[in-house]
């Protein structure tokens, strides 16, 4: 591993477990954060995302991206930036492996049904729901609930988009039991692993979309930064077909938004001083990013991929099927838990909210098609589009 720089966290400095644990031993000579990422691979919780909706709901074709694949892709990025930067490595794949694990069944889409469902009981956050399955949910340890994480871990995931000043409750929860300073700004381990998921779904999403039919190459040149990408690439590989560099357009993309935020981020912790973890952390603004140039055409290209994919009708017609699959779910195991696997069904709170959430906590934890096939035990048929 590359020398890291003063600003990186490192496993000698960690705060630690909430548990303690003996060091060492017969499981191998690894560090604390090489230890949190092999839980995450090894989890229930991150073994569930190979069925779990990327942008197509519950796809039918192999090649499509689902949220396990995503999240190998983010890692990938992340820890190529993380090196280049001198920061650790090993933390920052763990926070892109699992920063997507308390992702419902189907995406936004699901999730927009459990927070309707929980309205007035909590609402629903995945974010907060992915802190909520690795330190109480998923608990494959005979000795404490959860993965018992490292601090700097559930840091990172609890924070990488920036502070929290009013966390939901899964959340706050998470945070009473092993404070993580919400109202901080995070590592720059965690920092990466937030842009290196925007760097890994502006892109493959539009490879996906294109590969589904709902985008064409004539569409995506509106986006400007595409249209130019586009351009150095047929210059490049003269004679090639479409369908072949389409491939390479997507790593140029890749390349460029990876250049420019590592090269953004440099000048930004050059010209903030930091030198600790600490440093990062009070410096009271996001240390890692991209250019101002390179942030408004991502935007854009947002902007595109909001308006020709996520809100093309066939994926608003598979988000309305999808929000009637949770949402079902949730009011048949409401009228009768005894419909909930014994597990659920009899570890079921008696109380409000908690009996509630203890519903959505089962729910959000399904594939795709575990729900689906669910859906049609407890509510009965459903017309589900083409493909889904």
């Amino acid at each position: 591993m590359k020398q890291l720089s003063s600003w990186a966290c490192t496993p000698a400095r960690t705060r630690g477990r909430l548990h303690p644990e003996a060091g060492g031993g017969a499981r191998g000579p690894r560090d604390a954060f090489q230890r949190d990422r092999d839980r995450i691979i090894h989890s229930i919780s991150f073994r569930r995302l190979r069925h779990k909706t990327q942008v197509f709901l519950a796809p039918d074709g192999d090649h499509f991206r689902v949220r396990l694949t995503h999240s190998l892709e983010v890692a990938q990025i992340g820890r190529a930036i993380a090196r280049a930067l001198g920061l650790n490595e090993d933390l920052t794949e763990a926070l892109c492996l699992a920063h997507d694990i308390g992702h419902p069944p189907f995406g936004h889409a699901g999730e927009d049904a459990l927070e309707a469902a929980l309205a007035g009981k909590g609402g629903f956050d995945h974010n907060g729901h992915t802190l909520r399955t690795l330190t109480l949910l998923d608990s494959p340890y005979p000795s404490w609930n959860g993965l018992n994480l490292t601090w700097d871990t559930l840091e990172g995931l609890a924070k990488h988009n920036g502070p929290i000043h009013e966390p939901q409750w899964a959340l706050a929860a998470a945070d009473a039991e092993f404070p993580l300073e919400l109202d901080s700004w995070p590592s720059l381990e965690a920092q990466v692993a937030a842009i290196a998921d925007d760097i890994a779904y502006d892109n493959h999403d539009i490879d996906d979309g294109l590969r589904a039919g709902l985008l064409t190459l004539d569409q995506i040149m509106a986006v400007p930064m595409i249209a130019v990408a586009w351009a150095d690439v047929q210059a490049r590989f003269p004679g090639v077909g479409a369908k072949r560099l389409t491939g390479e357009l997507i790593r140029s993309q890749i390349g460029l938004m990876v250049n420019d935020f590592i090269g953004e981020t440099r000048a930004r912790i050059a010209e903030s001083g930091v030198e600790t973890v600490d440093d990062v952390r009070r410096a009271g603004r996001c240390l890692a990013g991209f250019s101002p140039a390179m942030r408004d055409a991502e935007r854009g290209l947002k902007r595109f991929m909001y308006a020709n994919l996520y809100h093309h009708p066939s994926q608003l017609a598979a988000a309305a099927s999808a929000r009637q699959v949770v949402s079902g779910l949730f009011a048949g195991y409401v009228a009768d838990p005894g419909l909930m696997p014994a597990e659920w069904r009899e570890a079921l709170p008696a109380e409000e909210p908690w009996r509630s959430r203890h519903i959505g906590d089962f729910i959000a934890g399904m594939t795709d098609r575990y729900a689906i096939a669910r859906y049609l035990e407890v509510c009965g048929t459903i017309e589900l589009p083409e493909g889904f």
